[in-house]
């Protein structure tokens, strides 16, 4: 039989455990992802994964995930939040070792989805536990931090552990290393963590869980296929069904007597301009990443080890400026410190959209320090507006809304930065015309498949490399010129959502 524990209005040593418990699954998918992001030039070397693929192999996780967050949030409102967590993280274990063996690309795309299925079991549970265990309002501020921090350092942890794996084993071991990091949550979890669900749950409406699904995957599909494979009528067309999705999900939520999505935190402007903030935010940090990682390796030459040491600076840079939000709000508004962390992420755009790209990393590395430290300033404290907003016994859902503003953002900074960056990378690829025209359709799918028919292509490599590295570049200046006019709007527009200042 379970048993409901009461936090304490202070917390002591068993809450700080707890927290140190959750931060696990926290580290384990940031970790996973920026590992996987170094992993993408060999996984293209081995699996021969077209353009598309490789995008899904990184989109098909965020995207599942985002589809059952909410859904999932509920699910642990209704059987409890840590027996979910501790199911989400076997499964996720699972999943991840199978995956790391996929022979085929196709195979490897399906053991993502898998982990989605899982990750989302993990995610909602480990934000909502905090709104329970920490009910000290600056307490939870300090561990928000340290679970916003979670992920940077993860992501900071990622390029490291990734590296090194890449530089001694195959590219299944980043995902082969999920097992031994979730191995003290599933031991440690059941005595430290405290059981907690709402008292007077609702039924999980299945309608809603496959609207909510329907929604998000032909919006996502269609951004892949408008922009990185050309075919806009497909891709408007299947963006436009996820809308109507997307309509019919929220009128069902309005009507229901126990929705899946409680649309009245929505009224609330810190719960609204948090969740802003996540999605925009994650659309920065993922866009970047996905472009840094392929422009220092593949570009630059570093190998992925060397490559992930030089991301370091920005990615603790990014942690630590979640803790400096904190300290921040003794005496600045939440609204002033998330638009100026907003505004500083978009300076970071700038520089890489004016910068000379081919004088070498040091520029591009500055820049990503910038966009870090922005958003590090601004998700800590758009995190806490959102669990504020929301009463106890809804912090499943309000967190799983909160982990669905940070999923979308993964998914649409992949999809929509990284589309755009491949459809100016093919755009601007100009290849010598004695190259055979399989070698040379090889070479637009992506800058990976360039750089080995540049490999193979004789006395031509030279010219073809110098052609893909000039294509690669002019679509970072675009993207990072769309991305800092994205970025400067929506830091006025958080700016007037949270125009109640919010303390």
């Amino acid at each position: 039989m379970t048993t409901l524990l009461t936090p304490r209005p202070t917390a002591g040593a068993r809450e700080w455990a707890a927290l140190a418990v959750l931060m696990m699954p926290v580290l384990l998918v940031s970790v996973d992802n920026t590992a996987l992001s170094f992993a993408l030039p060999t996984i293209s070397q081995a699996l021969h994964p077209t353009g598309t693929q490789l995008l899904w192999i990184v989109d098909v996780y965020p995207l599942v995930l985002a589809g059952l967050l909410i859904p999932m949030g509920a699910l642990g409102d209704r059987i409890g939040r840590r027996r979910l967590l501790l199911i989400g993280g076997t499964g996720f274990a699972a999943v991840s070792a199978a995956s790391a063996f996929a022979p085929t690309a196709e195979l490897l795309v399906a053991g993502r989805a898998a982990m989605g299925l899982f990750g989302a079991m993990l995610m909602p549970a480990t934000l909502s536990l905090l709104r329970n265990i920490f009910l000290d309002p600056g307490q939870r501020r300090i561990a928000i931090a340290v679970w916003a921090g979670g992920f940077s350092g993860g992501a900071a942890l990622g390029p490291i552990v990734g590296g090194f794996l890449l530089n001694h084993f195959w590219w299944g071991s980043v995902f082969l290393m999920s097992v031994p990091v979730l191995l003290p949550l599933l031991v440690l979890g059941p005595v430290l963590v405290p059981e907690s669900r709402d008292p007077r749950p609702g039924p999980v409406d299945v309608p809603s869980v496959l609207l909510a699904m329907l929604a998000m995957t032909p919006v996502v599909y269609g951004i892949k296929a408008a922009t990185a494979s050309g075919e806009l009528f497909h891709g408007l067309l299947s963006a436009a069904f996820g809308v109507l999705a997307g309509v019919l999900f929220v009128r069902r939520q309005a009507v229901l007597a126990h929705p899946v999505l409680d649309l009245a935190l929505f009224r609330h402007p810190g719960f609204t301009g948090g969740v802003t903030v996540n999605v925009l935010g994650n659309v920065g940090l993922y866009g970047f990443l996905f472009m840094l990682t392929q422009y220092l390796q593949l570009v630059v030459g570093l190998d992925p080890m060397t490559a992930g040491v030089t991301m370091v600076p920005g990615l603790v840079l990014t942690v630590l400026a979640g803790f400096l939000a904190v300290r921040a709000v003794r005496w600045l508004t939440p609204r002033t410190v998330i638009t100026a962390g907003m505004l500083l992420s978009a300076v970071g755009f700038l520089v890489v959209a004016l910068a000379d790209l081919s004088a070498g990393a040091v520029v591009v590395l500055v820049a990503f320090c910038l966009v870090g430290t922005g958003i590090g300033l601004a998700e800590t404290l758009s995190n806490d507006l959102v669990l504020t907003a929301a009463p106890p016994h809804k912090a499943g859902a309000a967190s799983a809304i909160s982990e669905t503003g940070y999923e979308v953002g993964a998914v649409l900074g992949t999809a929509v930065l990284g589309g755009l960056l491949t459809a100016f990378y093919q755009r601007h690829l100009d290849l010598p015309a004695a190259l055979g025209a399989g070698s040379s359709a090889a070479a637009h799918e992506t800058l990976g498949g360039a750089v080995g028919i540049a490999e193979g292509a004789g006395e031509l490599g030279p010219a073809v490399r110098e052609a893909a590295f000039a294509a690669f570049t002019a679509g970072m200046h675009w993207t990072a010129v769309v991305m800092t006019a994205v970025v400067v709007l929506a830091a006025f527009t958080v700016a007037r959502v949270l125009r109640p200042a919010t303390r």
